[in-house]
């Protein structure tokens, strides 16, 4: 069957699909008729009647028991008579299939949005990576690179991600691989895996930009924008912010330069009798930035303050903060203003024998020390759920080398877990990815997914 076009599609899906509006709150019933009414609204982003069954099951099968959640294993799970058909078309929706990730992802956010924001509203977008530990060095993107996973060099793949949160909640909004120089200019590799002409390469905190543009443009409730020291250190991302209107609190590195409080570069030089008139700022020997650690060593004791800000898994988490207005400096001889003051939050635990963690903020001035660390700390919420996606959804678990498979699964693993997120949000903020009331088939005991050890024959 082809593809209808759009007005032709939405009205065969309105009597296809029991339509029920973004906004209104999911029937009474059981789990399984809302995870059935979700998949059902969601359906209508998969731009071709034959994707709406696949998305559907593949959406299941990632929520159901299991340790493994790549093609194979799920395909056993949701069809143990039908293993091979099953998973022709799971592995053609998510390697194949030309649909939106966008749309689909925009899909998930309308649905789940007006869930999570009943209980309060947005407080942060947050800005984050994480990596995928992977051998070889054909799937797109593997490079040995830092993988946060593990915290330390490794063979990897590195995916860029924006969220929103609440107090309570999160969800992700968009997914983007990250691609090393070496694959960008890599023509061979690129096109056996898929890469599209329009991706070049682009530093982190760039993706990360472009995916808080989109998410501007359509129109998400704006909030401060967190990240840590890897994007914060670029000066150019957080002018970028400040442009789009965006307030941020994010990391810096400990040589990071300021102008303390109450100072500022030195002024253009003086016009000469001829010649244009200098413009740029200035330093000299005497008059110099300093580090935000060297801000944070000349501070006096009783600018100190022991603040907690939530609830740890035995006990309240606290430190010691001080905050100060100072000045970025980098490169600003080469600007003719300096730049507007800002908040230096910085955080030295009792038991440190010097400060571990800086934040610039461009939160308002009259902002309370514990606010600020309050939000500052919020970055927690996207560590937990990246832990979810991989350990529970099979966030990581996607075996195929293509660009196209790497977005597709990462979009559907996010379209399950906002079906989490909105059932904890409404009933249980225990529900889990493989703890629902969502039926699943025994796999047959003769089946061996394809690579395994029984398979190949081996012991």
């Amino acid at each position: 069957m082809g593809t209808f076009p759009e007005n032709r599609s939405l009205i065969f899906l309105r009597f296809a699909l029991p339509l029920v509006p973004v906004s209104a709150p999911s029937s009474p019933g059981t789990q399984q008729q809302r995870f059935a009414a979700y998949l059902d609204r969601l359906a209508q982003a998969a731009e071709h009647l034959d994707r709406v069954a696949p998305l559907k099951s593949y959406c299941t099968g990632l929520l159901l028991p299991g340790e493994r959640k790549s093609v194979e294993p799920m395909a056993a799970r949701l069809a143990p008579d039908n293993v091979r058909r099953t998973h022709q078309s799971l592995h053609h929706l998510v390697a194949d299939a030309p649909w939106s990730d966008e749309s689909l992802l925009a899909r998930v956010r309308q649905e789940v949005l007006p869930v999570m924001i009943q209980e309060g509203p947005l407080v942060a977008w947050i800005v984050d990576d994480t990596g995928f530990l992977k051998k070889g060095t054909h799937s797109v993107g593997v490079a040995r690179q830092y993988c946060g996973q593990v915290g330390k060099q490794e063979n990897c793949r590195v995916a860029v991600s924006l969220s929103i949160a609440t107090e309570r909640a999160s969800l992700p909004l968009a997914w983007r691989l990250y691609l090393p120089e070496i694959w960008a200019q890599d023509q061979k590799r690129r096109a056996e895996t898929g890469v599209p002409e329009q991706i070049s390469f682009e530093t982190k905190p760039a993706i990360a930009l472009g995916q808080i543009r989109q998410a501007r443009a359509e129109g998400v409730p704006p909030a401060p924008v967190l990240a840590d020291a890897a994007y914060g250190d670029d000066s150019q991302f957080r002018e970028a912010l400040t442009v789009l209107g965006l307030a941020y609190v994010v990391g810096v590195r400990e040589a990071t330069t300021v102008w303390p409080t109450g100072e500022a570069p030195l002024p253009a030089k003086q016009r000469k009798k001829r010649g244009r008139p200098p413009t740029l700022l200035r330093r000299d020997k005497k008059h110099q930035p300093v580090s935000v650690k060297q801000v944070a060593l000349s501070l006096p004791v009783k600018d100190w303050r022991t603040i907690s800000w939530r609830e740890g898994a035995k006990q309240k988490l606290r430190s010691r903060f001080a905050v100060r207005r100072v000045r970025p400096a980098h490169r600003d001889y080469w600007r003719s203003e300096p730049h507007a003051e800002e908040w230096l939050l910085i955080e030295w635990p009792r038991n440190e024998s010097a400060p571990t963690k800086y934040w610039f903020s461009t939160l308002p001035v009259d902002t309370q020390l514990r606010d600020l660390v309050k939000i500052a700390k919020h970055r927690w919420i996207i560590e937990r759920d990246y832990q979810e996606l991989k350990q529970e959804l099979g966030l990581g678990h996607y075996e195929g080398r293509g660009w196209r498979g790497f977005h597709h699964h990462a979009t559907l693993c996010t379209a399950a877990y906002g079906f989490l997120v909105a059932e904890r949000s409404r009933f249980s903020p225990s529900a889990r990815g493989g703890q629902l009331e969502l039926r699943s088939h025994e796999i047959p005991p003769e089946f061996q997914p394809r690579g395994s050890s029984r398979a190949r024959g081996t012991p």
